[in-house]
């Protein structure tokens, strides 16, 4: 069992990348600096953060970031590249998630010493799993409230994203519960906008899933996007409820990490983890964060379900990178608390990236978000549900989508419209 909370990270230095990460260590537990008085070789010993492992991996011709010191010595000597292990003793934060983010992820970003810092993967004590909960409903719960058994949960998203009422909403959602659909959400932009307010849309959407699911047993779930304060979340997620929803989404960027930890203690519904923003932390190769390390604080927070963003998506990511990000949410956090949650692809989804994503994820646990993909569809809405159930079909089933479209029209309409 771990004692110390371990984190690894990719760091960039024109100096010696030993004593570099040892400032590194010093700045994020007792150091500074200087050398301060009460600093003790005994406060040290309990206190410290230590440098586990340090692992030169190569020299780049510049540097990534600007404001990196260079050796007075050697002023033009090589910059490298380093994968460093830091440790800290577990009592520093007492398993407080806000506080190993101040610890893990805090001030270093800025140290001069670095041209590049990026933290790569972390390692929590148990006392993390006592303290927080995990997702309330996971995979399993999730099924469950879409009485969706087996296969991908097929998906979309409202569009256009926003400007639609209340009114024009509902009749969207009337469309696509008629086609079967398993999954609906809100897009991040649509909050509680004057044009169609929180409540009001809510009430529309709600009173059409539950006639559907009145007359078909089959209630689609529908992820209403709540992000706001928190007494307003509060407020909103019991509206949710009342009205015989199954589905709540914040988006984590920014409601905040307490935000999120809140709410997922307050919720008696599935919460979709939206991660609008993320760009920001991960985009730039040699700073910020990898989805390895970031994940796995909104799971222990009590997320359901988290983006991974899509294969062949819009947006910059690498197909490498959304399929190490699938399968990471799969990866147990704790032996007794694995904290497994559902992996949500999205952006510029449609029938083309089924089989990619059944082959690269090895399994159906997922809900396939496809926005345009339904959209789009030149049968409408209840053609694109039809078409996406068709085409994860033939991928699941290991037979062509082209062979597949010859006996489903509308799976043949899609391959027209988006390859």
């Amino acid at each position: 069992m771990l004692e110390r909370i371990e984190a690894d990270y990719l760091i960039e230095t024109a100096l010696d990348p030993r004593k570099a990460a040892e400032v590194m260590a010093g700045e994020q537990s007792s150091g500074t600096f200087i050398a301060v008085p009460g600093e003790t070789p005994e406060l040290k010993e309990r206190s410290a953060a230590r440098v586990e492992k340090l692992e030169i991996i190569g020299e780049v011709p510049s540097p990534s970031l600007p404001g990196g010191k260079r050796a007075k010595d050697n002023p033009h000597g090589p910059i490298q590249q380093a994968h460093v292990t830091l440790s800290w003793p577990a009592a520093n934060v007492n398993a407080s998630l806000p506080n190993l983010l101040a610890t893990l992820a805090g001030n270093l970003f800025e140290l001069g010493e670095f041209s590049g810092l990026r933290l790569l993967d972390m390692r929590l004590t148990a006392d993390f799993a006592k303290a927080y909960q995990g997702p309330k409903f996971g995979i399993a719960g999730t099924r469950k409230f879409a009485n969706a058994p087996k296969g991908p949960l097929i998906g979309t998203i409202i569009k256009p994203s926003i400007g639609l009422s209340p009114g024009e909403t509902a009749a969207l959602v009337d469309r696509l519960c008629a086609a079967g659909i398993d999954f609906i959400k809100d897009d991040e932009l649509q909050g509680d906008a004057s044009h169609c307010p929180f409540d009001d849309r809510v009430r529309a959407v709600m009173k059409t899933i539950n006639r559907h699911a009145d007359k078909t047993g089959k209630k689609a779930m529908y992820a209403f996007n709540l992000t706001g304060d928190l007494d307003q979340m509060r407020k909103r997620h019991d509206l949710v409820l009342q009205e015989g929803g199954t589905c709540i989404m914040a988006s984590i960027n920014s409601v905040g990490l307490t935000g999120m930890i809140e709410l997922a203690r307050h919720t008696a519904l599935t919460l979709h983890a939206h991660r609008n923003g993320w760009g920001y932390l991960t985009r730039a190769p040699a700073l910020g964060f990898d989805y390895m390390a970031w994940q796995k604080i909104w799971r222990l927070a009590g997320v359901d379900h988290m983006h991974v963003n899509g294969i062949g998506n819009k947006f910059s990511e690498s197909d490498e990178s959304v399929v190490r990000s699938a399968r990471a949410v799969a990866q147990p956090l704790f032996k007794d608390k694995p904290c497994i949650i559902m992996p949500v692809f999205s952006s510029g989804q449609t029938v083309l990236q089924a089989r990619a994503t059944f082959e690269a994820v090895g399994g159906d646990d997922l809900i396939y978000a496809a926005g345009g993909g339904v959209m789009a569809h030149p049968g409408g809405p209840e053609a694109g549900v039809r078409s996406l159930r068709e085409a994860w079909e033939a991928a699941m089933a290991g037979v062509a989508i082209e062979t597949h479209a010859r006996t489903h029209p509308a799976l043949q309409q899609a391959l027209g419209t988006f390859k």
